[in-house]
């Protein structure tokens, strides 16, 4: 067991404190639960992967939904269990998620947990591409435990909606993956919109999806109607109008009118 000098447990802290006051604050439960209302109802099943401090989890457990919550950091587990593992339905892996089950190496930045990452080419371009990563450090590796979501899949059941925010690694995430969810969301980051780009024609792959974004972490979404594949590719490959970061929302949709393969 590694032991943590005091000035890395000072940073540990400082972050775990940003990140309960972020994700934590009063009234954040409350937007959450009405994004969400759209996609779960009481009793559906949804997983969470990189669930970090539990805000997201708690949402879809208010929801009424069954959550299998997945956070890699040992750090984060205990806060987990205390913030959300004592409500029912819910569900805690201390694993991360990935094309293939096994082991990798999770990057661990102290000072902002929530930055963490299975994605090494991710960790080591991000800094020179946006601005907002230049003063990151990924101090500590750890060897950690990888599921796939098709693992998950024949262990819990079929989700109704899966969350991935995972710093890079969400195309990996959905390669473990081989049939359509009916909703699905996908963090991007401004300098490597090529992996929501990928993640995208992941989806197109496995079924008839339509897509909306959101900026950062708002609430609403950007366009007024969801796009086709193409659409979203073009619009990331455009440069997502230059959004720091965000969210793409993937929704089923088992019959596309034709209008809307192109839009």
């Amino acid at each position: 067991m590694t032991v943590l000098s005091w000035p890395a447990r000072l940073r540990r802290g400082l972050g775990l404190t940003r990140s309960l006051l972020i994700y934590w604050r009063p009234g954040r439960q409350r937007g959450l639960r009405r994004l969400y209302a759209d996609f779960i109802a009481p009793g559906d099943l949804v997983f969470d992967v990189g669930a970090h401090l539990g805000d997201r989890t708690a949402a879809f457990q208010g929801l009424g939904a069954r959550v299998v919550a997945l956070e890699p950091q040992p750090a984060l587990i205990p806060w987990l269990k205390r913030l959300v593992g004592h409500r029912p339905g819910v569900t805690l892996l201390p694993c991360a998620a990935g094309a293939a089950p096994g082991e990798a190496e999770l990057a661990v930045s102290e000072a902002t947990p929530t930055v963490s990452t299975l994605a090494r080419e991710w960790r080591d371009a991000i800094g020179e591409r946006n601005p907002g990563f230049r003063d990151v450090r990924w101090e500590r590796r750890l060897r950690v435990p990888v599921t796939t979501l098709d693992a998950l899949i024949a262990a819990h059941g079929l989700p109704r909606f899966c969350k991935i925010d995972v710093e890079g690694y969400e195309a990996e995430v959905l390669a473990g993956l081989s049939q359509p969810l009916q909703g699905v969301s996908v963090e991007f980051v401004a300098g490597a919109l090529d992996i929501a780009e990928r993640c995208v024609a992941r989806l197109a792959h496995l079924g008839h999806y339509r897509f909306n974004a959101i900026a950062g972490e708002g609430r609403r979404f950007l366009w007024s109607e969801w796009r086709s594949p193409e659409a979203t590719r073009q619009w990331l490959a455009q440069g997502g109008e230059g959004l720091a970061s965000g969210d793409l929302y993937a929704r089923l949709d088992a019959f596309p009118r034709p209008e809307e393969q192109t839009r």
